[in-house]
C-alpha cells in the first residue's frame, strides 16, 4: 500500500471543505488567470540551463496526469523562486503592507516608491537552493547548505528593512517554484497514483539537478501570476548557478 506524504494528503478532497484560497481573485475555473497586480522579489530559474530543463520535463509530467484539468498552470517563463513577497492588490492589509503607505495607495504608486527605495540597495551573497520535494502545484526548496540557508535568511532581512513589514511566517518561510493553483481538489482514489508519480519524478529531479540554477534575485511588477517583470537586478552577475 502507497504512503501519501502529508503535503499530498492536503490536496485531497477530504482533507479540504472550503474552496481553494485564491479561486476567484488570482485565477478562474476555466484556469484562466485574472489581474492581480503587485510586487516582489523573486529569482527567475535559469532560462536555458539544464535546471530549467529538468524542472520543465516535472511540469510536463504533472501537466500529463489525468487529473490536470483540475489545476491552473502558469506560464513556462514565470517560473521563480520568491525571496521576499512584496505587496499584492488583494492583500491589503497589516503586517502584510508598511505602516507608512496608506492602505488604499495604488499598486503602481507602491512600485514606483519601491523602486526608488531599492535602487542603492546593496546585494548580499549568491545562495545555492536545492528541491526538498514536489507537490502537485510545484516544487518546495532550502538554501543547499546552512550557509546557503543563513543567506537567503540575511536577504530576507534585509528587504524587510527596505519595505518595511514581515509577514507572519517571516523566520520560517517556505521557499518554492510554483507550477500551478489548485481548481478542484483531487479524489483521494488519486492519490496513490499521484504519490508514486511524485516520488518518482523526485527522485529524477534530484539526480538531473541537485542544485537549481537561479538568475540573481530581482524586485519586480506583475499584472497577473504569468509574468514578473524585472524591474531591478541585485547583482552585476548574469545568474547564480550550480558551479558557484
Amino acid at each position: 500500500m502507497t504512503s501519501i506524504s502529508p503535503s499530498l494528503l492536503a490536496f485531497g478532497r477530504n482533507a479540504d471543505t472550503i474552496p481553494p484560497k485564491h479561486l476567484g481573485t488570482r485565477y478562474a475555473t476555466d484556469g484562466r488567470f485574472l489581474r492581480e497586480p503587485g510586487n516582489t522579489v523573486v529569482s527567475h530559474v535559469t532560462a536555458g540551463s539544464p535546471s530549467e530543463t529538468a524542472v520543465l520535463a516535472v511540469r510536463e509530467r504533472l501537466m500529463a496526469m489525468p487529473e490536470a484539468g483540475q489545476f491552473a498552470f502558469t506560464h513556462p517563463s514565470s517560473l521563480h523562486m520568491t525571496i521576499f513577497q512584496g505587496i499584492i492588490e488583494y492583500r491589503r492589509r497589516l503586517p502584510n503592507w508598511p505602516v507608512d503607505m496608506a492602505l488604499d495607495t495604488p499598486i503602481d504608486v507602491m512600485t514606483e516608491h519601491y523602486c526608488a527605495r531599492l535602487r542603492h540597495f546593496a546585494p548580499l551573497q549568491p545562495f545555492r537552493a536545492r528541491v526538498t520535494e514536489i507537490t502537485p502545484t510545484g516544487l518546495a526548496l532550502e538554501g543547499d547548505s546552512v550557509a546557503d540557508r543563513a543567506c537567503l535568511k540575511a536577504w530576507r532581512d534585509a528587504f524587510a528593512e527596505v519595505f518595511g513589514y514581515r509577514h507572519p511566517d517571516h523566520d520560517d518561510y517556505a521557499f518554492h517554484i510554483t507550477f500551478a493553483y489548485v481548481i478542484d481538489w483531487l479524489d483521494d482514489a488519486a492519490l496513490p497514483r499521484w504519490q508514486e508519480m511524485l516520488s518518482e519524478q523526485l527522485a529524477c529531479l534530484r539526480e538531473r539537478a541537485p542544485v537549481i540554477e537561479l538568475d540573481p534575485p530581482a524586485f519586480c511588477s506583475f499584472e497577473d501570476m504569468n509574468h514578473f517583470e524585472e524591474l531591478i537586478v541585485f547583482s552585476d552577475r548574469s545568474a547564480i548557478t550550480a558551479s558557484n
